[in-house]
């Protein structure tokens, strides 16, 4: 009888010790690094020189570290590629890999170091928690050798893959994940046979992790929030922007507020590939974000956030993205369409011709729904209202359906879809709704200086709009709706076919 309840009562023990260590908010930090590079090589140097290359990085990482630490800051998000950067072909890599065991294996590498071998990243990473009483999360690469048995072994033997790992305010590794949707230049990971689907929990909430495109994935950014019920998600990213539609800190804190929890993004720093725009992301408002293509340094960012959004008032509702829009009958107007292409992508635009108005723009299934009215309508700037309604076929392959208002780039409607970078157009009011045929709809507004708009201008109904709150005049660069349809993807996001940059 004893033993019989002797687990019981363990479990009840445990999870009251949680409930009294559990903190309602947290500190939550993000630092955007400038990675230090090495070389171009194709011929891989020494272990001790790819340790050396990494222990710079770190050293980097651990100055912030500290500071979000004495800042009060209970976890740090590092960036992907942020130990060692991304210049690598698959042999060049190896130096810079270490076996990752699994998390269950209950381990302090900072106390253990020599328990899975020669790890002094794991090492340092840990310490570093474990020093600072604070959660690490970092990006670095996991080996695993394989043999002729298993018959997707790469023919070198082993396994390589783009790994995030979590050390907890003990230096104790609770979390790992293999990268599972590759970006197309990867050449130097594998990909997992299956997605991993990474939570650990913490007196600050359940956490969920993957890495920069998985956010456009199904398995596992979606599963891992609304089948794991997570309350936040860590994010190391590389992320190369892609305007208009695809620049970070919009995209990230769109997704953040369309799934209802909390994003922890760190992106690297490096202006010449355009990669920059960390955050810290709740359902309801962004918290902090850092957008910098003037400088080549880094930066911390630290913001409190609820450790369990959904139990919170300001929780957002549910919207039905599809509800306004299939009551709506096409606005009648003298308007015209024509083709523009954005990230590859033809869309269908109508131009915006006057300061006040109704426009449609329709492609296949999906009909976009536009009234606005201008504070002036100015002769050298250019409006269009887009549709895209398809499978995106390069740099991987998904299914969107797009609605987005844009200024163009020049009043020459063929740079409808290019960057542009300020606005002098000023929208006092406006709707943006759509026909979606899916409920992951991510909706963003950016502002002239790519700036995001502020919450208190703009709300999204229950109903599927995008919409003005405030009557300020508000100087749009994009407005868009992004959805995402999952059950028309290919099997895999990175293994599509396509040109690839």
């Amino acid at each position: 009888m004893i033993i019989s309840h002797f687990p019981k009562c363990v479990a009840v023990f445990a999870l009251l010790a949680l409930s009294v260590g559990a903190l309602d908010t947290f500190i939550a930090a993000v630092y955007e690094h400038a990675v230090i590079l090495p070389n171009r090589t194709e011929t891989p140097v020494s272990k001790e020189e790819a340790l050396l290359l990494m222990n710079k990085n770190i050293d980097v990482l651990e100055k912030a570290v500290k500071l979000a630490a004495k800042q009060g800051a209970h976890i740090i998000v590092t960036p992907e590629d942020g130990i060692y950067g991304w210049i690598f072909t698959r042999e060049s890599i190896y130096p810079y890999l270490e076996d990752i065991p699994d998390p269950g294996v209950n381990w302090i590498p900072c106390r253990d170091p020599w328990r899975f071998g020669n790890t002094p990243v794991q090492q340092r990473l840990s310490c570093l928690a474990k020093d600072n009483s604070i959660y690490v999360v970092a990006n670095i690469g996991d080996k695993k050798p394989c043999n002729a048995s298993d018959s997707q072994c790469p023919p070198d033997g082993r396994y390589q893959y783009n790994t995030d790992v979590v050390f907890d305010s003990q230096g104790k590794l609770v979390a790992r994940y293999h990268k599972y949707n590759l970006f197309a230049p990867e050449i130097q990971f594998d990909f997992p046979k299956d997605s991993e689907l990474v939570t650990f929990d913490s007196p600050f909430g359940k956490f969920g992790i993957f890495t920069c495109f998985d956010i456009f994935s199904h398995d596992p950014a979606v599963v891992v929030v609304d089948e794991f019920q997570v309350d936040s998600i860590l994010y190391p990213t590389a992320w190369y922007n892609t305007l208009p539609l695809l620049s970070a800190v919009p995209f990230h804190s769109a997704w953040a507020k369309a799934m209802g929890v909390n994003l922890l993004a760190a992106n690297t720093h490096n202006t010449s590939m355009h990669m920059t725009g960390s955050g810290i992301y709740a359902p309801e408002a962004v918290k902090v974000y850092h957008y910098d293509m003037e400088t080549e340094s880094g930066q911390l960012l630290l913001s409190e956030l609820k450790s369990r959004p959904r139990r919170e008032p300001t929780y957002p509702a549910a919207v039905d993205w599809h509800a306004y829009a299939s009551s709506v009958k096409p606005f009648s107007s003298e308007q015209s369409d024509f083709p523009g292409m954005i990230y590859f992508d033809e869309f269908t635009f109508t131009k915006l011709k006057r300061n006040t108005g109704n426009y449609t723009a329709c492609q296949k299934d999906l009909c976009c729904y536009l009234t606005y009215k201008m504070s002036e309508k100015r002769t050298d700037e250019v409006y269009a209202l887009g549709a895209f309604d398809g499978l995106h076929t390069v740099e991987g392959q998904y299914y969107l359906q797009i609605c987005t208002l844009l200024k163009c780039q020049t009043t020459d409607l063929e740079t409808c879809g290019e960057p542009v970078g300020s606005a002098f157009t000023k929208f006092e009011d406006f709707s943006l709704s759509g026909t979606f045929g899916t409920r992951y709809v991510f909706p963003q507004i950016i502002l002239s200086g790519s700036q995001l708009a502020p919450e208190r201008h703009y709300e999204i109904s229950r109903d599927g709009r995008l919409r003005s709150r405030s009557g300020a005049p508000l100087p749009v660069l994009v407005m868009a709706l992004y959805g995402r349809v999952f059950e028309k993807d290919p099997p895999r996001l990175g293994q599509g076919s396509g040109k690839f940059q």
